[in-house]
């Protein structure tokens, strides 16, 4: 690859991209694990199997935690998704750890979680001082919704984007 960036520098003379940078074995990996996780895992009927197979390709994935079909997993960030025990996972729900312009920033999701079929949690800069999105403990993100910011523990999330109906747990 050393090579190849010289060349580009002496023929278009400006530094070339940052995939210049990757090494052959992440050339030859990254398209497989884009097509386990994107075709093979989301299409497999069985949960099990479907598990298996992200947590194969590197996703972090707690105990006892259903993953419906058809559901995008960011496999740029697979390092950034973490999804705790008991979670559920309905049918196509959408990841992003990442956007245009903008760094990869982690989703964290909490054990009992529940997330509703075609939700889509897209991680930004909150507002807070931590980066990427949380979905606390034993939250509720409703069916199509946008989640772009953090959900706190035991609170229900709906809308686009999603705002909280109902309060969190308080610690008194």
């Amino acid at each position: 690859m050393k090579a190849l960036s010289w060349m580009y520098k002496k023929i278009k003379k400006q530094d070339p991209p940052y995939y210049f940078n990757y090494s052959i074995w992440l050339i030859v990996t990254k398209p497989i694990r884009k097509w386990v996780t994107n075709v093979v895992a989301a299409n497999c009927p069985f949960n099990c199997i479907r598990i298996f197979l992200y947590r194969l390709c590197g996703f972090k994935i707690g105990k006892g935690t259903f993953i419906g079909m058809r559901c995008y997993l960011d496999d740029m960030c697979y390092d950034k998704l973490i999804i705790g025990s008991s979670v559920i996972i309905s049918y196509g729900v959408f990841f992003a750890c990442h956007g245009r312009n903008q760094d990869h920033l982690p989703i964290i999701i909490g054990d009992g979680a529940y997330i509703g079929m075609r939700a889509n949690i897209i991680s930004k800069k909150a507002m807070n001082d931590n980066n990427g999105v949380i979905i606390s403990e034993y939250a509720t993100v409703g069916a199509c919704s946008l989640v772009n910011k953090d959900v706190p523990p035991y609170a229900t999330a709906v809308g686009v984007p999603c705002r909280i109906i109902e309060g969190g747990k308080t610690d008194e």
